[in-house]
């Protein structure tokens, strides 16, 4: 339903923790002169867990209006409350976004069973088209492939982001479930590999920063021109790799600082990058050409 490049988008804000409309607005025309496939608003990147519901569904509807229907919208409604999460999925539905990314619950550790009435009751509540979120090195609740198979029959959850990094478990979904749902990379470092297994994109933090270059190597690989995409991820890798050296969004929000598109801000218990990572991500910026 979307494929290629999905920014992961941060939400700009001031030093005081305020966000700033402005900037957030200049960040979607970037984007959209820049060739991103789809804006994914409020989720980790966008800092979602600092955002109280309001904030959440201002921004979600901001964006939306900025996009004017030029690019696609994915809204981040995940929570680990379900009455929660479709309340925010509610929210985005009637602001028109086009679909909504859905994180597992965090913190009180679902068992499979609960995973799947979790989705399938927000599936249920709400006809927006739905994306399913897996990444437990954050949220520490994992969900196995047979919980995704079971989810995917039902008909408005049309993807997964899949955000563990393993490519054989990765190979495995996409035998599974390819024919019923699109699955996406959450790992910047292992997307064109992904990819080359079937995968119809990624949901990228490098996106932020590279949107020209992420956009044409999803583009080369959804062709099936691996070489050419294999060329432009070289020069990524290095992002790939350092926009992670502390916990995102901390990286990725320094670096459009310093590209000039976004304040300084970040929300506590985030705190703005350890001036010793400061060399490291620059070099990744210059290496890549965005810098």
């Amino acid at each position: 339903m979307f494929h290629g490049s999905m920014v992961a988008l941060v939400t700009p804000m001031r030093e005081d923790g305020s966000i700033d409309e402005a900037s957030f607005a200049r960040l979607v025309e970037f984007h959209v002169e820049n060739g991103t496939d789809a804006l994914v608003v409020a989720g980790t990147t966008g800092e979602a867990s600092t955002l109280d519901e309001d904030e959440h569904c201002r921004v979600i509807r901001l964006v939306v209006e900025w996009a004017r229907g030029r690019v696609p919208v994915i809204a981040g409604t995940g929570a680990n409350a379900t009455r929660e999460a479709i309340a925010l999925t509610h929210c985005a539905m009637k602001a028109g976004a086009d679909a909504c990314l859905l994180v597992t619950p965090y913190y009180n550790k679902p068992t499979q069973e609960g995973l799947y009435r979790h989705f399938r009751a927000v599936a249920e509540a709400v006809a927006i088209p739905q994306i399913l979120y897996n990444v437990p090195g954050r949220t520490a609740c994992d969900m196995h492939n047979d919980t995704v198979e079971r989810l995917a029959s039902i008909s408005n959850i049309v993807g997964i982001k899949d955000a563990t990094g393993d490519m054989l478990r990765g190979k495995d979904l996409i035998e599974r479930c390819a024919d019923r749902l699109d699955i996406y990379s959450g790992d910047d470092a292992t997307t064109l590999e992904f990819m080359r297994m079937g995968c119809k994109g990624g949901i990228s933090v490098t996106a932020n920063v590279a949107p020209k270059a992420m956009h044409e190597m999803c583009e080369a690989a959804l062709a099936g021109d691996f070489v050419r995409a294999e060329a432009i991820n070289q020069r990524l890798i290095p992002l790939h790799q350092k926009l992670f050296v502390e916990a995102n969004p901390i990286p990725v929000k320094w670096a459009l600082h310093e590209m000039g598109l976004i304040p300084a801000g970040i929300r506590l218990p985030l705190t703005e990058l350890s001036a010793s990572c400061h060399a490291t991500v620059r070099e990744a910026m210059q290496q890549a050409g965005v810098l």
